[in-house]
């Protein structure tokens, strides 16, 4: 499978390029590498998806988002994939007004294909469930195309799904076209249709939809399926399944970027003497050594311990900032034991005497 370009690249354009530059670009190319125009050329066609797909991904503000600051790895649930003809005409077509006599509208034949609502649910994922990458069910429930249902030709456009107008002005005879009113475009309209359908003879089914989600996604990040939305009235395109991720707090481990954060408190003692610790991690625990003399806010790196970038560049590290527990009340007994040592010259710590008597009984005292 080839790499795919860079959408910027695809169109001729700067990452800063305007909506207007975009449109723009995209809209040189379709009718340079447009089928009809390039009935010899086998590669023509191939090209003229690849800008129907960048142009997809960068007209659309939220799309855009993710493939800047992603790549082509951020719209692996389904954006600017799998695009067709009857997708490009559908959805596109109307930048070209009347480049092609109207045959660019929805379809080939110049009836508008009129694509379906999408969907839009959220996925509730744990930071385990990001750190490997998952594939879950869910249950939608969709619009669907009902069987039994029959079209006939409108009338009012004669199946065109175009209405003509010729108006007099003082240059004489102008023509005009617009969609047809009464079939939205189509050329079609309802001649037949169950009783528990609306009125395009669609009704409403639960579907079971496998989401594959990749490893290192966000919280609030959107992954979009195609098709997976609700379906087209007059047989047209399926609107697609816009999947929101919502990062489940964990209990233990935070999250910035790439990196996992964990917070271990240790005690006096075990920060003068030295101890081993055992800590939670995405994969389960592990056991870190805690050195002598470890100091209040020190930071350990567990290196390659994080989240994989969705980027596909590394992994994030695992960082465990020490914080040492200091006693918050003391009885009788403990407070005099303290301060009889700091009294006693003999006891007073020195970087020299970390085995020696006062660690030792401050060990003793608190183990």
């Amino acid at each position: 499978m080839s790499k795919k370009r860079d959408y910027y690249e695809v169109l001729g354009v700067s990452r800063s390029a305007s909506e207007s530059e975009i449109k723009s670009a995209y809209r040189k190319l379709a009718l340079k590498y447009h089928p009809d125009k390039n009935a010899d050329n086998p590669d023509a066609e191939e090209k003229f998806k690849e800008a129907a797909e960048a142009y997809e991904v960068l007209s659309n503000a939220e799309k855009k988002s993710q493939y800047d600051r992603f790549g082509h790895d951020g719209l692996k649930g389904g954006f600017g994939s799998g695009m067709n003809m009857e997708d490009i005409f559908s959805q596109f077509g109307d930048i070209f007004g009347g480049a092609f006599g109207g045959s660019f509208g929805g379809s080939r034949s110049g009836n508008r294909v009129v694509k379906g609502s999408n969907l839009r649910v959220k996925m509730k994922l744990t930071l385990e469930e990001i750190a490997t990458g998952v594939k879950k069910k869910i249950k939608v429930n969709k619009l669907v195309q009902a069987e039994g249902v029959t079209f006939k030709t409108c009338t009012a456009c004669n199946g065109t799904g175009r209405i003509s107008r010729v108006t007099q002005t003082f240059l004489g005879a102008m023509q005009t076209q617009s969609t047809c009113n009464v079939c939205q475009g189509a050329g079609q309209v309802i001649d037949n249709r169950p009783a528990d359908t609306d009125a395009y003879g669609l009704r409403k089914q639960e579907e079971i939809v496998e989401v594959e989600i990749p490893a290192g996604v966000e919280d609030e990040m959107q992954l979009s399926l195609r098709g997976k939305g609700n379906a087209g009235p007059f047989n047209g395109i399926n609107g697609d399944l816009i999947v929101v991720i919502e990062e489940l707090e964990h209990k233990e481990l935070k999250r910035e970027n790439e990196n996992i954060h964990y917070e271990a408190v240790i005690t006096f003692s075990d920060a003068v003497l030295g101890a081993s610790l055992e800590i939670p991690t995405l994969g389960g625990k592990a056991k870190i050594k805690i050195e002598p003399g470890t100091q209040s806010g020190k930071v350990l790196r567990l290196k390659g311990k994080g989240l994989a970038a969705i980027q596909g560049y590394g992994t994030g590290d695992l960082l465990v900032h020490i914080h040492v527990w200091t006693p918050t009340h003391l009885s009788k007994e403990e407070k005099a034991w303290f301060e009889k040592q700091a009294d006693n010259a003999n006891f007073q710590p020195k970087d020299s005497d970390k085995e020696g008597g006062f660690f030792r009984r401050i060990r003793d005292y608190f183990s």
